[in-house]
């Protein structure tokens, strides 16, 4: 038995209750499906900017007796009295909310700085003042900003290049003064290109890959900014989970750690391309040969982006199973299955 499977055996051995922040989200509604597949209380935060309420229904309609376990409550980081009060009686904060997207900070960065920076220390001070165990937060690959070391290593960052980058860097600084002035157990997770089922392919600032597959079941060309050598470590979302649960329970080395969660592989945006092109092709033969529309290099955009894993598979034991082309295969699989539902969602917010 490996690390994380052990630590899942010890959770499910010893429920706790357990808070979620941005639990209607991509990533927030897979580590609540974890938990409450492994018996845990959750309670979980969102203001729905960018979750939704089918991703929570469709998590807790998966796990027998979910329901009875996982309390939502419709608020926002910003508030720091919510903050506070789903704080309470919570043995571990996985703190997920946030304004994603490059872009979006670039035209907002009031914005982002509000949600990103001023939300999470407001989670930050609940926390300490709720007497939680840990807290662990999502940071980002962004902080690493135009430094051209690679692979990167959480111990070599850059000058930040967009708002959302400064904002993940000030939140990572926010929390080691937390952990050092008043001893709050702080996991800073940075987050490659994290894809999978359930993430939002609709919005303006979607991550390449839900945007791109939307594209292509339309039989659309997908926009591609630059020359598509531009590349990216694609982290299955199954692999995320695992790092929160170790994380949240695991032995860490010391206070405030920050780990790098990625797969170690680099991929172009040309690659990936080809691979989510050719694999749809197979039921769509139509799409055989689509080739993408190549346009600027967008503005605030990294060009080489590869995590060193180094760290947090020795002091976790963090270990990726699923590989890129397999995760890519669930990926399609998914959208493929729900394409109409979501086009049909589309429509109806139009």
């Amino acid at each position: 038995m490996d690390r994380y499977e052990e630590i899942r055996a010890e959770i499910e051995a010893n429920p706790r209750r357990w808070l979620v922040t941005g639990v209607a989200g991509f990533i927030g509604s897979h580590l609540l499906e974890t938990l409450l597949g492994l018996g845990q209380d959750v309670v979980g935060l969102d203001n729905f900017a960018t979750g939704y309420r089918r991703n929570l229904e469709d998590v807790v309609r998966g796990v027998p007796d979910g329901k009875n376990r996982f309390h939502f409550v419709e608020g926002d980081i910003r508030d720091s009295d919510t903050c506070l009060s789903v704080s309470q009686d919570v043995d571990t904060v996985l703190h997920q909310a946030a304004l994603g997207s490059v872009p979006r900070s670039i035209l907002d960065p009031a914005l982002c700085h509000a949600v990103n920076v001023d939300g999470t220390f407001n989670m930050l001070i609940a926390a300490k003042e709720a007497g939680v165990r840990r807290f662990v937060y999502a940071s980002s690959s962004a902080v690493y900003g135009d430094s051209p070391h690679l692979p990167k290593r959480e111990d070599v960052i850059g000058t930040a290049v967009s708002p959302y980058g400064l904002s993940k860097e000030i939140g990572e600084l926010n929390a080691e003064m937390i952990t050092a002035v008043y001893g709050l157990e702080t996991v800073g997770l940075r987050y490659f290109n994290v894809f999978g089922p359930r993430q939002d392919p609709r919005s303006a600032y979607a991550a390449v890959i839900p945007q791109w597959i939307r594209h292509l079941l339309r039989g659309e060309k997908c926009v591609v900014n630059g020359d598509g050598e531009t590349s990216r470590d694609f982290c299955p979302v199954e692999h995320v989970v695992q790092a929160n649960i170790l994380a949240a329970r695991g032995a860490i080395e010391g206070p405030g750690q920050i780990y790098n969660v990625g797969l170690g592989g680099q991929t172009t945006l040309n690659q990936l391309y080809r691979l989510l092109r050719d694999g749809l092709a197979t039921d769509r033969p139509e799409l055989a040969g689509l080739e993408p529309d190549y346009r600027a290099f967008r503005e605030g955009d990294i060009r080489h982006s590869l995590a060193d894993t180094t760290k947090i598979r020795t002091a976790l034991g963090y270990e990726p199973r699923i590989p890129f082309a397999k995760g890519i295969e669930r990926t399609l699989a998914w959208y493929a299955e729900r394409s109409g539902l979501l086009e049909a969602e589309m429509r109806s917010v139009a």
